[in-house]
């Protein structure tokens, strides 16, 4: 089992990786960063997805969708944002978001890999 620090060090390992987040949705606040920059900021990011991981939830809601969410693509001229949901009994509520560089990335990998990712995360 990987600790938060160990889990998005590996995360940014993924080909093509500009930053990542683990993520409180009840509070929108990153518990954890790294990457991004001073034109990427990662806080406003994660609270500006946890909107959108919402949004996602209620739909289904409406909808009376069976399930939950697998991972959210997002998917940008020159990036994709990868969100993935913690399954884990301690890490519900929690969300990993992933930030990639569309012109290096394999996404069909980056998937993967964050999904192993979130396999191996302790919170």
């Amino acid at each position: 089992m990987a600790h938060t620090d160990v889990a998005l060090k590996e995360a940014m390992m993924i080909e093509g990786a500009l930053g990542v987040a683990l993520v409180d949705m009840t509070s929108g606040m990153a518990l954890g960063t790294l990457g991004g920059d001073r034109d990427f900021d990662l806080a406003i990011a994660a609270a500006g997805n946890t909107d959108l991981v919402r949004a996602k939830m209620r739909t289904m809601e409406m909808l009376g969708l069976q399930g939950a969410i697998e991972d959210i693509l997002v998917t940008l001229t020159n990036q994709y944002h990868l969100i993935r949901p913690l399954t884990s009994r301690n890490g519900s509520g929690l969300f990993l978001y992933l930030a990639l560089d569309r012109s290096r990335a394999n996404l069909a990998m980056a998937r993967r890999r964050l999904q192993l990712v979130e396999h191996e995360l302790e919170v």
